[in-house]
Formats: structure tokens, C-alpha cells, sequence
């Protein structure tokens, strides 16, 4: 009997050791999915353009799974060699903390049990993120400075003007070179703490969304119970995360939430990842009045990849969804959004964004609209509003 229990025991450590393994893995190639597909046909002059445009993405969720992102795989969307196939050449790298079990775009409780929770334990995370989102973010920022430390000459951290100036010139050099930046995916991040906003800050977060999918301290959620505007709370955040030099997200935030943020930030909104309501009649996206509104006080709407934001997940989709942005706010307010490793699906991954170029052509935008959308919009807003 006692050798049974022996057994028993080893044969459980054994199963939770393959359990940690393999799960992680397992789990991001089922929710990162790329649809199998054939190579896109790049035009010789879609491939010229391509390779000299500064291409920039708001919206990754790559440091989430458990990658080493200097390698390449045959999974998910991003890695650094991909980008840099790809030629994209700036990233906001969002740091997920907390995701709903039974995710939808309608209505998600706030206290239903938090899928992340799950995922840190299963990748090995360190034990303070079990229970802390504010740590969640810290190692995954704490992931970002790694990689620029062992991979210098792939990656670089930006987090003040000075910092992207020095990335610019170094990129004439290097092209290759990828400039990273950090940003929340909702600002439940903070645990409810104004302390927080400067502890992210000081670890070089430069951009927080206020909400995510479902609502928090702060507000309600586009895809929450409420619907509710900022709480004081949210509002103490707010001014708080301005004074910093802080850039504000609202690509999850319910309509009011949006609405009394405008009214309060003299700094342009970013939605960092999303659709058109007229393009694509989805709950994930807010009106197009709001979005004109956003763009009307110098904001950026950044056009995501999957189907949920654009009723499509294929280049031209995108390119079509970027088309009708154009027309809506104008050329000035338009960059991309990706959301890639975000748990959707795309028929593209990071290395095949020239397929984007080609659409934009095809759909008859001009090369300076085409360099706008696909990157000089971000950059000049950067230079502009980073500390």
C-alpha cells in the first residue's frame, strides 16, 4: 500500500510538471490563432513603399504569454523577427492583468473568476501576481526590460522624447531596430491605489487604459453591468496619470466614461485598438459621433486586425476599415491598432504587414495617407505628448 501511495505522488508531481510544460503553450496557440492561409501578393511598388515607412502598432498583448519574443515561432502573431519581417518598427507593448471568465463583448461581471489569475500560476508566474494586478503589470514590464537588456541591438525601451529621438538615430544605422513602449490594458491595474499610477509610471507605463472588459474603480466598461461614466476615483486617476505625462486609452471605456474623460483632459485621447460602429455594427465599438469627437480634440483611433472590431481579419478588411476612418475623421487621426497576441484570431500575423500596404494601394490612398495610418501619426503624437 505504501509503495501505491509512492507511486501516487510521483505520479501527480509528474502530471502537474507537464501541466506547467506544456499549458501555457497549448493555451496560446488555441486563443492566438493565425488562419492558415496562402502568401499575400505584394506588388513591387506595395514593397518599395513598405520598406520605407515608419510602421507603429498601439495595441500588443505579446508580454501576456510565455515567449521568448527575441525568438521566432510558428505561433501567435509577434516576435521580433516577424516584426522586423514585417517592418514594424514601434510597438506599445499592453500588459493584461485581469480577463473575465466566459469573455463577451455585451456584459461581464466584474467579480467573475479572473482567467489571468489561472494563467500567471500555470506560466510560472512569481507568486506576489497571483493575487496583485499591480505586480501582474510590473513583470510583465519587468519581461520588456529583459529582452532590451539581452537584445539590445533588436530592442529598445522608450519612455521620454528624448529616449525616441535617440531611437530614430539609431535606427538609421540599425532599421531593423524595434522601439518598445509600455502601456495598461485597464487601469484595475492600479488594485485600487492612486500610489500605483506613479509606481507603473516610474517602470516606464507611458500609456494606460481606463478600462478593460468589465468595470472597475474608475468607470464603467463598454462591455460591463453599468454603463456608467468616471467615478471620482476615476477622475483622481485621470489627473493624476495627466500630471505624469501619462497618455489615456479608452478603447474599452463605455461611452459615458469617454464622454466625461474628454471633458476633463486637455491631452488627446487614444483608442488603441478598435472599429467603426458604421463599418462594422459591433458591441465592441463605440459611435461614430464619439469617435469624431476624440479625433475633433486631436486624438488617434487606432484600427484593430480581428473580426470583432472590423467584421473581417484579413488585410483588406483592414485596409477597408481604414478607408472608412479616413472618411469619418480624416487621415490625421487614423494608425493601427493591432491587438495582436490578444487572444483573436487574424489571417495575417507581424510579418506580413506589407499585405496592409497593398490593400491601402488597392483601395487608391495616397502614399502620404499610407504613411500616415500605418505609422507617422503615432510617431508625431509620441513626439508630441511623451514626458
Amino acid at each position: 500500500m505504501k509503495k501505491f501511495f509512492t507511486l501516487l505522488v510521483l505520479a501527480s508531481f509528474l502530471s502537474l510538471g507537464l501541466f506547467f510544460v506544456f499549458a501555457p503553450g497549448i493555451v496560446d496557440k488555441g486563443q492566438n490563432i493565425v488562419v492558415e492561409h496562402q502568401p499575400y501578393a505584394i506588388s513591387p511598388q506595395a514593397a518599395e513603399l513598405h520598406s520605407s515607412l515608419m510602421i507603429g502598432d498601439w495595441h500588443g498583448d505579446s508580454l501576456l504569454w510565455m515567449r521568448n519574443l527575441s525568438e521566432r515561432y510558428d505561433y501567435g502573431h509577434l516576435d521580433f523577427p516577424r516584426m522586423q519581417q514585417g517592418n514594424l518598427g514601434l510597438q506599445m507593448f499592453t500588459t493584461v492583468t485581469k480577463s473575465p471568465s466566459g469573455l463577451n463583448y455585451e456584459l461581464n461581471q466584474a467579480d467573475a473568476r479572473d482567467d489571468i489569475t489561472l494563467l500567471a500560476m500555470a506560466q510560472r508566474w512569481p507568486t506576489a501576481t497571483w493575487t496583485s494586478l499591480t505586480e501582474r503589470a510590473l513583470f510583465q514590464a519587468e519581461k520588456l526590460y529583459k529582452l532590451a537588456a539581452r537584445d539590445p541591438d533588436n530592442l529598445m525601451l522608450i519612455r521620454s522624447r528624448m529616449e525616441l529621438a535617440d531611437f530614430l538615430e539609431r535606427r538609421q544605422s540599425n532599421p531593423t531596430l524595434i522601439g518598445g513602449l509600455l502601456g495598461t490594458e485597464g487601469s484595475h491595474a492600479l488594485d485600487g491605489d492612486l500610489e500605483n499610477i506613479q509606481r507603473l509610471f516610474n517602470n516606464g507605463f507611458r500609456m494606460m487604459s481606463l478600462q478593460h472588459f468589465f468595470d472597475n474603480k474608475l468607470g464603467g466598461s463598454l462591455h460591463g453591468t453599468s454603463g456608467g461614466g468616471l467615478t471620482q476615483f476615476g477622475r483622481d486617476a485621470v489627473a493624476e496619470m495627466l500630471a505624469l505625462g501619462i497618455m489615456l486609452d479608452v478603447s474599452h471605456s463605455s461611452e459615458q466614461v469617454v464622454v466625461d474623460t474628454l471633458a476633463i483632459t486637455d491631452k488627446p485621447l487614444i483608442v488603441s485598438h478598435t472599429g467603426f460602429q458604421g463599418h462594422c455594427e459591433s458591441p465592441r465599438n463605440i459611435s461614430d459621433k464619439l469617435m469624431q469627437q476624440i479625433a475633433a480634440a486631436g486624438g488617434l483611433i487606432a484600427v484593430g486586425f480581428w473580426e470583432g472590431a472590423i467584421c473581417g481579419n484579413s488585410p483588406a478588411t483592414v485596409a477597408e476599415a481604414i478607408v472608412y476612418g479616413i472618411g469619418l475623421v480624416g487621415e490625421d487621426h487614423i494608425a493601427l491598432g493591432s491587438d495582436f497576441d490578444g487572444s483573436v484570431t487574424t489571417s495575417f500575423d507581424g510579418s506580413e504587414l506589407a499585405a496592409i500596404t497593398e490593400a491601402l494601394l488597392q483601395a487608391n490612398l495616397s502614399e502620404q495617407q499610407i504613411r500616415k495610418v500605418m505609422g507617422d501619426n503615432m510617431l508625431l503624437y509620441l513626439q508630441t505628448y511623451l514626458p
